[in-house]
């Protein structure tokens, strides 16, 4: 009698069941949270945009230092007279999972085009983590860290943290959290900036 109560509750409220586990896995596993965001992210929901009034309201861009694979460090005002694609991700970071497809997509589109510069900058303690999760997803964007001190005004420790330098060295785009970068309307805007 008591198995036959039991299994009328579990069919009575089966959805519930089933809402309250999805919503612990989603507690408990940075990858499911980061799959979810990232449907979210697919359908559009979080867009990126470049203003054209941002153009006008933004600080020039101060320099920071970054290095790259090789350990080779470089200076980001070397890279004046270029559009400037910055990211700031950690592999264990949800919503930088979640963005990482669309700034592939966007990369991918953009790679040959030497007017444009991404830099993927990893906040990773652990460097050899974040390049095995960029080795998992096949992913081809090139691998950076930070050497130094970061102004604020590029990055003040929000993961993800996305930024757009255009040609005369201004910001022209600071998001702080995720957004799709993939989008005709994003491209074509970058390229305005050209």
């Amino acid at each position: 009698m008591e198995l036959k109560t039991i299994y009328n509750w579990i069919k009575k409220n089966v959805v519930t069941i089933l809402l309250m586990g999805f919503a612990l896995l989603l507690l408990v596993s940075p990858d499911a949270k980061g799959w979810l965001l990232q449907k979210l992210v697919s359908v559009g929901l979080f867009k990126a945009e470049i203003k054209k009034e941002a153009i006008q309201n933004q600080p020039v861009a101060t320099s920071f230092l970054y290095t790259n694979e090789a350990g080779k460090i470089n200076s980001t005002a070397d890279l004046k007279g270029k559009v400037v694609f910055i990211n700031f991700w950690a592999s264990w970071c949800p919503p930088c999972q979640a963005e990482m497809p669309s700034i592939e997509k966007l990369y991918k589109k953009l790679e040959k085009d030497d007017r444009f510069v991404f830099l993927f900058i990893n906040e990773d303690d652990d460097k050899i983590k974040a390049k095995n999760y960029l080795a998992k997803h096949q992913y081809t964007i090139p691998f950076y860290s930070r050497s130094g001190i970061v102004p604020k005004e590029i990055y003040s420790g929000s993961l993800p943290t996305t930024v757009v330098i255009n040609k005369d060295g201004k910001i022209v785009l600071k998001k702080e959290g995720m957004a799709g970068y993939d989008s005709d309307e994003f491209l074509q805007q970058l390229k305005e900036l050209l």
